[in-house]
């Protein structure tokens, strides 16, 4: 195949000299479409090597974010920089950068060593250096074997490690993922969390990642952006997200959360409550117990209220239970252990918690 590109001597020196992983900014970026606002004053930044995943419902912004970042739809307002220079101008084809889709948009017509050597070629890379890359990297996705095959003769989790070697083998500056694991399985989802992560570990390449799979996100990243209505709602840890959101809404987003709006019993907690807040907590740290259980050595730090069961789920290596404490209705989570009491519909138990899992989340 006979390609032409304009990639100068000084870029193919660049690439084979090692990647230089770039920083990326957002400053007050809008998007609109017609009277529609798709992201609005977007600033954000991207640290070097991070891994940055952007979870959000259907029309919070977050796909077109991507697509901005990608070039793939252009700022109405602000800038966007990668590694310091603006790139709001610069159409996608001329960033330096891997995709990897959804549907992995892998040539058909290719091998998979082609379809890996493609974007080594675009760059000027030498036949001899473009062998070895290719080499290195089907050994790293473990397809060493499958390197003649085409596309269509590979499972989907297989193509997924072709689409991701090929994003990745031209050391671009950053990679950007557009629900990369939502066409696979549940089993293969987790197994290529686990592989994702350990690639992002091993190469260090600034992410930028696209999902709606919170346990995807959880799992992954360095940091998470919750949207909503095309603005940032809150950036954290997986850590800080989960157990200190800020909202309601994160909360609710981001896992299921007990919101104890005007419960009939006095809760307690060891934080006041601002104007404005609920207090929330999260199902798994609530303990389901019988009425007669012993109190626990800490009793003097946890609150106790009793309660009906409504319901119980079975969900394997979980329980999950719904309880009805007054006005207020509970959703509880326990690990499934042997020996372990099992409530049924129709069963008084008592729920008990810290008081310093209690959190307050604005309204």
């Amino acid at each position: 195949m006979n390609v032409n590109t304009s990639v100068s001597v000084s870029e193919v020196d660049a690439l084979q000299s090692g990647p230089v992983y770039a920083q990326i900014e957002f400053r007050n970026v809008t998007k609109t479409y017609g009277k529609v606002t798709a992201v609005e004053d977007l600033s954000l930044t991207v640290s070097r090597g991070e891994f940055l995943t952007i979870l959000g419902p259907s029309g919070s912004g977050k796909t077109t974010t991507l697509m901005l970042l990608a070039g793939f739809e252009a700022p109405t307002a602000g800038d966007i920089f990668i590694a310091g220079r603006s790139v709001a101008a610069v159409p996608s084809y001329r960033r330096d950068q891997g995709i990897v889709f959804q549907n992995y948009a892998l040539f058909p017509h290719l091998t998979v060593i082609r379809n890996l050597e493609f974007p080594l070629q675009m760059r000027g890379i030498n036949a001899a250096e473009r062998t070895r890359r290719v080499r290195r990297m089907l050994e790293r996705v473990h397809l060493s074997d499958l390197g003649g095959r085409m596309p269509s003769q590979l499972s989907g989790g297989q193509q997924q490690r072709v689409a991701l070697a090929r994003a990745m083998i031209a050391d671009p500056p950053f990679l950007l993922l557009d629900e990369p694991l939502g066409a696979l399985d549940r089993g293969l989802r987790e197994q290529m969390q686990i592989e994702m992560k350990s690639l992002h570990k091993e190469f260090g390449i600034t992410t930028v990642c696209v999902t709606h799979d919170q346990e995807e996100a959880l799992t992954l990243s360095d940091r998470i952006i919750v949207m909503r209505a095309g603005r940032i709602e809150q950036a954290d840890s997986p850590e800080a997200l989960y157990d200190r959101p800020a909202t309601s809404f994160v909360a609710r987003f981001l896992g299921e959360a007990n919101m104890l709006e005007n419960p009939d019993f006095q809760f307690k907690s060891d934080t006041p409550q601002a104007s404005g807040t609920v207090a929330m907590i999260r199902p798994e740290r609530i303990c389901i117990l019988a009425l007669d259980a012993q109190k626990r050595g800490d009793a003097d730090q946890r609150q106790s209220v009793n309660g009906t069961v409504e319901d119980m789920i079975y969900a394997g290596p979980l329980r999950k239970y719904h309880v009805r404490v007054g006005n207020s209705f509970f959703i509880v989570r326990e690990h499934v252990a042997s020996g372990q009491q099992i409530f049924r519909p129709g069963d008084e138990v008592c729920l008990d918690w810290l008081r310093s899992d209690v959190r307050f989340v604005a309204v």
